[in-house]
């Protein structure tokens, strides 16, 4: 849930490097914690996770995200506000 409202899983999952992710962040939200305890949680408990459960993203991966999750909520306020003329 995010400010009140249910947010379908589906919205927060990406394709990175041929793969389906969560980001840490958006994990963080479904489970209602900060993204510092979530990332604090894997470290203290490495063994429990496979290998490639985690990995960082490149510069360029993030930018590239952060553009297209900026590019959508403008779409988005968009089609709920509209154009201004």
């Amino acid at each position: 849930m995010v400010n009140g409202k249910t947010v379908p899983i589906e919205e927060s999952i990406l394709v990175v490097r041929g793969q389906r992710v969560l980001l840490a962040g958006d994990l963080a939200k479904i489970y209602g914690v900060e993204t510092r305890v979530l990332n604090q949680a894997v470290k203290r408990n490495r063994e429990r996770f496979p290998e490639d459960f985690t990995f960082r993203l490149t510069g360029g991966e993030a930018s590239a995200i952060a553009a297209s999750r900026s590019q959508s909520v403008i779409e988005s306020a968009l089609r709920f506000y509209g154009t201004r003329n």
